[in-house]
């Protein structure tokens, strides 16, 4: 099979939210979907190795935050690309409180989510989920997975349920490019890499100019 045919269906750009013990978690997620209307409830898919799941597991409710396509990357990226293990995700970003749950301020919106079912799908839980609450937050358009990919240049965790494999292997990347070997951003900026500021970040996922490896 083409696997390339998987990369047609769309996708959102979502933040998975809660609170376990009095501390924040969460996570990015793209597989989120309304799968009922009466009474609303939503699906979203998780991997079995996140912080972000076990925390779920245990505590049932999660906030979803549909994000914007103005959502900063580096917010995107530290909620992506580090585990809440042993980081704060939650420190620098701005957020609020609504019903016990971190919610993100600049997003779209969110939904207040109750867990009812989850189906083991091997790498991934699918949390099914009751919606007992939300708010509109912007009329700004929803982040597309393929805005976030082809205007935001960003890349998939490898535990995304639709993790690209052969992305980083694009044949479009131009030789003596620059790569970030934590998230796989290329810069395609007009600066040459060699003369950015030795404190220029990775703007997915925030790591320093040294993480940055030459495309050959």
């Amino acid at each position: 099979m083409d696997p390339r045919i998987l990369w047609k269906l769309s996708y959102g750009v979502y933040a998975v939210c809660g609170q376990k013990d009095g501390k924040n978690f969460g996570c990015i997620a793209n597989s989120a979907m309304q799968v009922t209307a009466e009474p609303a409830s939503i699906a979203v898919s998780i991997n079995h190795d996140n912080f972000t799941h076990g925390c779920l597991t245990a505590t049932g409710r999660f906030a979803l935050c549909i994000l914007p396509e103005s959502y900063p990357p580096l917010a995107i990226g530290k909620l992506g690309f580090y585990s809440g293990r042993d980081t704060d995700k939650f420190a620098g970003l701005e957020y609020e409180t609504a019903d016990g749950l971190p919610v993100l301020k600049g997003a779209c919106g969110y939904l207040i989510c109750q867990v009812r079912q989850t189906l083991d799908a091997g790498t991934h839980t699918i949390f099914l989920a009751e919606v007992v609450d939300g708010a509109l937050q912007s009329d700004a358009p929803p982040m597309t997975y393929a805005y976030y990919h082809d205007v935001i240049k960003g890349k998939s965790p490898k535990n995304a349920p639709t993790y690209r494999g052969q992305e980083q292997k694009k044949p479009q990347e131009k030789k003596g490019g620059y790569r970030c070997s934590v998230c796989g951003y290329v810069y395609e900026g007009e600066t040459a890499f060699e003369n950015l500021p030795e404190d220029y970040v990775c703007p997915i996922c925030k790591v320093p100019k040294s993480r940055f490896e030459k495309i050959s």
